[in-house]
């Protein structure tokens, strides 16, 4: 057991990075004033900030605790009109400063989550990304962060994620991005996909639009654009996986980090399509295939497509997010990374120790007044109606109420955490065990069970380490949407927290969490006697070899039913 961060800090990578911060606070005090005097010179408000020149054009910030921000930049044309449902298109040239000092409107959404996304909007004028540096130094060559919000494809938004303590702690560049989300996003139906573009995963390309503007901007930001690492948490680590199996991204990130989870298979395009004719019968549209029915479609309005994409607290049958369409994402994800064919790259892939809370916490938020807990009915339906066939083999049910009985559980929403958990963390080792031999690939688990929770006080419900949990971690203050409550760190959060920066910005930096070497942070392996876990806990971290990590969350028994989806 140990403590990371001065193993860290004593590593050769951590004391270069307190030369590049000398380097970076002159940077942005030379940077600040020129854009100072070039911002009044264009007659910018009061307190300018710094003016950088993209391809497209100029844009303006701000300076805050010494890190530059330029939020709501925008990187496509607005997808509306005859633009929905199609690949975006690169932003047209500006000629004045664009001011670029509060978020842009976020993506089209109707569910919400409880308190983690919103709020609810028919806003499809969204594709914008932002930028956080410590240096705009354009000789600075700092790694980039690109960060993909969670959500599950159909909520979500980038406001709320600072960026500002990877980029001023880790001396990276961080940006995030706006994807169409839900039906905006993800809309495969035979009249659009015969319309001779690519098709169906309109949320994927706008992630790799954004990618290729980081390809041609980012260097004016201190950016490298030949070291970018693309990760996400939840529908963004399913985005990062997507990333490296889509040959339309290959070249455009050089590492991935997945926070929960790693994607394994995607809906088919033939399953895609039937749901997108469903729903252009449910939105009036009818189910022809023609070119008057995509007119159709794209003449909705934003308030009738969401209308049909799901409530507050669930989405609709005819959500599919991404999908198998053959050509963004040509295979199933296990099955490009069984065959190598995918983009390799370094890997961070992790889970937190109590996934499935994050769904419990949403159903009992949902579940009045009054809110009441998951009751010991709720669990055993769950399993009776979860672990069937066609994904599970006959009996699957029966056999995991056997290895989680309510019994052994102080409560039943404790039983349903662990089933669901467990179920989903083995699934993600083996993704592991089929890229190890690969890639270098880094295992974590975030343990931190006293971590922050951002829904309101429940009866009876405790949240321990649940999805979602770890982002605070990464990004200050961060609270899920604007409903949220916001819960500062304590003294040895904070230290927890200095610690995965400074592992995500070393993984940046040089595709090693650790910087250099393999400790404190072991290289995934399934060596039954090396270590190949870490444990992200408090008060100190520690590591477990794979057969005490499986032993732990029981992978034997859930790689014996065999998951087939």
């Amino acid at each position: 057991m140990f403590k990371l961060s001065k193993l860290w800090r004593s590593a050769p990578l951590r004391a270069d990075t307190s030369r590049r911060s000398r380097k970076t606070n002159l940077g942005l005090s030379l940077i600040f004033a020129a854009g100072a005097m070039c911002a009044s010179w264009h007659g910018a408000a009061a307190a300018p900030g710094p003016i950088v020149t993209t391809k497209e054009g100029r844009v303006q910030g701000f300076i805050q605790n010494g890190v530059a921000q330029f939020l709501g930049v925008p990187f496509a044309e607005p997808p509306v009109g005859n633009l929905r449902w199609r690949p975006p298109r690169k932003h047209a040239p500006w000629t004045s400063v664009l001011k670029a000092t509060s978020y842009a409107p976020i993506c089209a959404q109707i569910t919400t989550l409880g308190v983690f996304a919103g709020p609810a909007n028919n806003n499809e004028d969204c594709l914008y990304l932002n930028v956080f540096t410590p240096n705009l130094d354009p000789s600075a060559r700092l790694p980039v962060i690109f960060w993909i919000h969670g959500g599950g494809n159909f909520d979500g938004e980038t406001p709320g994620y600072d960026g500002s303590k990877l980029a001023a702690q880790g001396h990276t560049v961080v940006v995030s991005v706006e994807y169409r989300l839900n039906l905006m996003g993800w809309l495969a139906h035979p009249a659009l996909d015969a319309e001779g573009h690519l098709f169906g995963n309109y949320g994927i390309l706008d992630q790799q639009l954004a990618l290729k503007w980081v390809k041609h901007n980012i260097a004016q930001f201190g950016g490298d654009k030949n070291n970018v690492t693309v990760g996400g948490q939840s529908a963004g680590a399913v985005d990062t996986g997507l990333a490296m199996v889509s040959p339309l991204a290959a070249g455009l990130f050089h590492r991935g980090i997945c926070e929960s989870f790693c994607p394994s298979t995607v809906p088919t395009l033939a399953s895609a399509e039937a749901t997108g004719v469903a729903f252009s019968v449910a939105a009036g549209c009818g189910s022809g295939t023609d070119a008057a029915t995509a007119k159709c479609l794209r003449s909705l309005t934003a308030a009738q497509v969401e209308a049909l994409a799901g409530t507050a607290s669930a989405t609709s049958q005819y959500i599919v997010g991404p999908m198998q369409d053959g050509t963004v994402i040509p295979e199933q994800p296990i099955t490009a990374f069984t065959n190598g064919h995918f983009n390799h790259v370094p890997l961070i892939n992790g889970n937190v120790t109590d996934e499935t809370n994050f769904g419990l916490a949403i159903t009992e938020y949902f579940s009045g007044p009054p809110r009441t807990p998951p009751t010991a009915a709720q669990y055993l339906n769950y399993v009776n109606t979860t672990f069937v066939p066609p994904r599970y083999p006959a009996g699957s049910a029966a056999r995991v109420l056997v290895r989680y009985p309510l019994s052994a559980f102080a409560t039943p929403q404790l039983a349903w955490d662990r089933v669901g958990t467990d179920s989903g963390i083995c699934g993600q080792r083996r993704i592991d065990r089929v890229l190890a031999p690969q890639i270098p690939v880094y295992a974590y688990e975030f343990s931190d069970q006293t971590a922050p929770f951002y829904f309101p006080k429940m009866p009876g419900f405790l949240s321990l380490a649940y999805h979602t949990a770890d982002i605070q971690y990464l990004f200050p203050l961060w609270h899920g949407g604007p409903d949220g409550i916001q819960h500062p760190l304590n003294n040895k959060q904070e230290d927890l927290s200095d610690q995965l920066v400074a592992a995500w910005t070393n993984f940046a930096w040089t595709g090693n969490p650790n910087g250099l070497g393999n400790y404190p942070w072991p290289r995934y392996t399934n060596n039954a006697v090396k270590p190949a876990w870490l444990i992200e806990d408090l008060p100190v971290l520690s590591t477990l070899t794979d057969t005490q990590y499986s032993a732990l969350r029981k992978c034997n028994f859930w790689d014996s039913l065999t998951v087939t989806n």
